[in-house]
């Protein structure tokens, strides 16, 4: 049985992905900056590991796994999830893939999975504006202000360092770009813009469930990438199991949601019946954000198309949100709060 580590393991993708690695039949080690995951894994059948991605000397606790074959490497600050800070962004993330290779070449491993942040090509994303979508292979950048500069800064590195264990130890690498993978998780909120916040399509569920008037603000026929964690974890699985080099990689659909059609769909999912939300249009308001890649490389080199329509992923949303699958690793919706700081 092949081992598999994956880092960041109790994060939003970590999880999920060590799940369906389990469930795959590899022997995966779940590692994570916890110090208690209340008996998550070891229920799954998984070993976990307290580790703090950042400190080198505490990455000792894994010398007794022997030879790894593969590691997914989902730990790191995300900006979108904690208080603004550069210093743990750069610790966090790009010091800690550092010692995440190391701990690799130690024990015998030359495969990693890392997701990248679709802001390293943001000086193309004005393509978007004339129905253009990101190819992979295009030069990496970083903006130079607002919440995501040292996150991309940090990720840029990081990458740079994998690139360089590859050029080196002939190490395969599959960098996943993504905007966003949409999953259930109990906690609602983000930062966004330095500003905790309720996501927003957390919200409009919400309004929806309630029976709330629903406004659809700009041009309802804007367009962008909604990808599903279950068609996601399956790509990481993919990568595993590949023999290839590797490269960069875009996580995109092969099609997009309009904006209209995303309210639609929240609407006919979680409002009642008897009582749908009312749908009104301001295109007088702000356009959505858009998006759109070019992921046709991934399809071909990994051998993944996803599965998830966009109505699929709410139907599949609502049940998660019932069932709660990683309560005990995640807790509860009224563990959050607006206000938390954390």
């Amino acid at each position: 049985m092949k081992t598999v580590v994956v880092f960041g393991a109790t994060g939003n993708l970590g999880a999920p992905v060590s799940v369906k690695l389990k469930e795959d039949g590899y022997d995966v080690i779940a590692v994570g900056g916890r110090k208690d995951d209340h008996g998550f894994f070891a229920e799954k059948g998984m070993k976990y590991y307290s580790v703090n991605i950042k400190d080198k000397e505490t990455f000792a606790a894994l010398d007794e796994i022997g030879d790894v074959y593969a590691v997914c490497h989902f730990a790191g600050s995300l900006p979108s999830r904690y208080a603004y800070d550069p210093q743990d962004l750069i610790e966090s993330i790009t010091v800690g893939t550092l010692n995440v290779l190391q701990f690799m070449l130690k024990h015998n491993c030359k495969k990693i999975i890392f997701p990248q942040t679709p802001y390293d090509l943001a000086d193309y994303f004005y393509k978007f504006k004339d129905g253009g979508k990101l190819e992979a292979d295009l030069p990496r950048s970083f903006p130079k202000d607002g919440d995501h500069c040292v996150y991309t800064i940090a990720k840029d590195a990081a990458v740079d360092l994998i690139e360089h264990c590859h050029a080196v130890y002939g190490f395969q690498r599959f960098i996943l770009r993504f905007f966003t993978i949409y999953e259930y998780h109990p906690n609602p909120y983000h930062y966004a813009n330095f500003k905790r916040r309720m996501m927003p399509f957390r919200m409009l569920m919400d309004r929806a469930m309630n029976s709330q008037p629903i406004e659809i603000w700009g041009d309802c026929k804007k367009r962008k990438e909604m990808v599903y964690i279950k068609d996601f974890v399956q790509l990481v699985s993919n990568c595993v199991a590949s023999d290839i080099e590797g490269g960069t990689y875009n996580v995109g659909n092969g099609w997009q949601v309009s904006l209209e059609e995303q309210i639609k769909g929240i609407v006919e999912v979680f409002s009642p019946k008897d009582h749908p939300s009312q749908i009104t249009y301001a295109p007088e308001k702000p356009d959505p954000l858009e998006n759109a890649f070019d992921s046709s490389k991934t399809f071909k080199e990994l051998n993944w198309k996803p599965k998830y329509s966009y109505l699929d992923q709410l139907k599949d949303f609502k049940k998660e949100m019932e069932t709660n699958p990683f309560e005990k690793l995640w807790g509860k919706p009224e563990d959050y709060h607006l206000n938390d700081k954390r």
